[in-house]
């Protein structure tokens, strides 16, 4: 796919930075061939299917075509269905942000007529409609056509499927024949055809067909995620996974930054790529992912483009992406020479939605999946651990270890199984929760969390965003442990999150004493820092 940055397409500083706060990077190929021409005034025939940024193609040029200075409708965008003209005002109020004076109302059935006519009173430039509710309108003369420059009709097949054509006919003789009329359809049966060459001027057809990729050896899993729980999810399933090679996607590039510096900050040996690092950074950034230095690389689309590496064991869509391709590319990263992958994907509320569209384009499922709780974390980390020993048990000669292990029992009161579980513990390392079935006195183990010696660091997933201050923080530990304020060590506290560290014989007490504790109102998770 060639690259056009929206920076290229001549558009108003306000409708780019609405672009650039939805995430927005670089055109998909509709909005790379659409936007310029709907911007020319010609008309438009689109064919291209749900999921590939229709909206915006049509969308960010009818935006730059407003008057803000007239109160009167100039747009009317035709939708199959409520929930359609919903998503489709609310994606152009986030075009238009930064735009004054742009209203946008959608209207359709099953809402109150009057409650709508109230509202179109009010000035109303650009309506997303449904086309038998529109028609109500007109037929009241409640919607004014006298002013509109642009008519749009989105997924023109679908309304034409739920018998609209009368109505789409009807409501075109309403509008001025001095008019710009775009349509998007994914098919383009016979009867689309006789609708254009009625209703529509020398129209310039655009034709985006959506490559079939296969994606059959990719697990593929959805999380439903609020937003403020991403980065606690993703490191829970760094940790239960411990994949090697990860690349983490994100919509925006401060994103990237946000997430790679509070990823580092907890441990993990992460990197951010994106288009604003120079080339010397990203490649630095690159070689250190091939070599193993970085294990989770954190990536817009468009820096991952052309990314060739093999080893890469999971995709997580930190964000969902905008077009359903963009999934397809993602997680395209992994499962390579033959090997299987995984993909995790992050959803919030309605990209329940998205992610069905995505279903629907890539022919497969997306399962959803449980967050693994902490004692699934550790369990996971021991049945590796015994994946391991099992192996060496198989392919090693131990007579040597055996005796070895014999000499200690005969000489100590330990027995062999005594030995076992201590070496299970150590391999473990830094884990919270001890693994079901491995002992209730075995609940905290330390590994390297990072603090000085005789301390351990502890992690608390609150920070200076909810208020809290490093008072607090010593208040909590203090006060709910038994143990003296003068003990407790360094406090680093970042927006989000907090790092304290107390003496290595209190660890394990201010552990079990927090455990359901809240700190100014707010629940809290506390455990070891990330060993790493």
């Amino acid at each position: 796919m060639e690259t056009i940055k929206f920076e290229e397409l001549g558009l108003l500083p306000q409708v780019l930075r609405g672009i650039e706060e939805m995430g927005f990077e670089e055109a998909t190929p509709i909005q790379a061939q659409a936007i310029p021409v709907v911007m020319s005034g010609r008309d438009v025939i689109g064919q291209a299917q749900t999921g590939t940024g229709k909206t915006a193609a049509f969308g960010i040029p009818m935006l730059q075509s407003i008057d803000t200075s007239v109160k009167k409708t100039q747009v009317l965008i035709l939708s199959p269905t409520r929930e359609l003209a919903i998503q489709v005002a609310e994606e152009l109020r986030n075009l238009s942000k930064y735009m004054h004076g742009v209203k946008i109302l959608p209207v359709y059935g099953g809402q109150d007529i009057t409650k709508q006519i109230r509202s179109l009173k009010g000035g109303i430039q650009v309506i997303v409609g449904t086309p038998g509710r529109v028609m109500d309108h007109l037929r009241r003369k409640t919607i004014r056509c006298e002013d509109v420059n642009m008519i749009v009709l989105d997924e023109a097949d679908e309304m034409l499927n739920m018998g609209f054509r009368e109505d789409i006919e009807t409501i075109l003789e309403y509008i001025p024949e001095e008019r710009q009329t775009v349509l998007f359809s994914a098919t383009m049966p016979k009867p689309i055809l006789e609708i254009t060459r009625k209703y529509q001027k020398d129209a310039v057809t655009i034709k985006v067909v959506k490559k079939e990729l296969t994606v059959s050896n990719i697990e593929q899993f959805y999380y439903d995620v609020k937003r403020k729980d991403k980065t606690e999810i993703l490191t829970r399933l760094l940790d239960y996974y411990n994949p090697k090679g990860s690349i983490v996607f994100c919509n925006t590039k401060r994103m990237v930054d946000e997430l790679s510096h509070e990823l580092t900050m907890r441990g993990y040996f992460a990197e951010g790529l994106h288009g604003d690092m120079k080339q010397a950074q990203r490649d630095r950034v690159m070689t250190n992912f091939r070599k193993g230095k970085t294990d989770i690389l954190i990536a817009t689309d468009v820096a991952a483009r052309g990314l060739d590496i093999d080893y890469v064991e999971a995709v997580f869509n930190y964000d969902i992406p905008q077009d359903d391709e963009y999934y397809v590319h993602r997680i395209g990263r992994t499962g390579r020479a033959g090997r299987t992958g995984k993909a995790f994907s992050f959803v919030k509320g309605k990209e329940v939605y998205k992610l069905k569209d995505i279903m629907r384009y890539c022919k497969t499922k997306i399962y959803a999946q449980p967050v693994p709780s902490s004692q699934d974390v550790a369990q996971m980390r021991a049945e590796k651990v015994m994946d391991k020993i099992a192996a060496i048990i198989e392919e090693e000669d131990l007579q040597k270890m055996i005796n070895f292990i014999e000499k200690q029992v005969n000489e100590s009161d330990y027995t062999a199984m005594d030995i076992a579980a201590a070496f299970l513990k150590q391999a473990i390392g830094g884990t919270e929760t001890a693994p079901e079935g491995y002992g209730a006195d075995n609940r905290y183990s330390f590994g390297d969390t990072g603090a000085e010696n005789g301390m351990v660091r502890l992690f608390i997933n609150i920070g200076k965003k909810q208020k809290i201050k490093p008072g607090d923080i010593l208040g909590a530990v203090a006060g709910e442990s038994g143990m003296s304020g003068d003990l407790v060590g360094a406090i680093d506290m970042y927006d989000k999150f907090t790092f304290v560290e107390v003496p290595e014989e209190y660890g394990r007490q201010v552990l079990q004493a927090m455990r359901h504790v809240k700190i100014k109102g707010k629940d809290i998770n506390i455990e070891p820092a990330n060993s790493k």
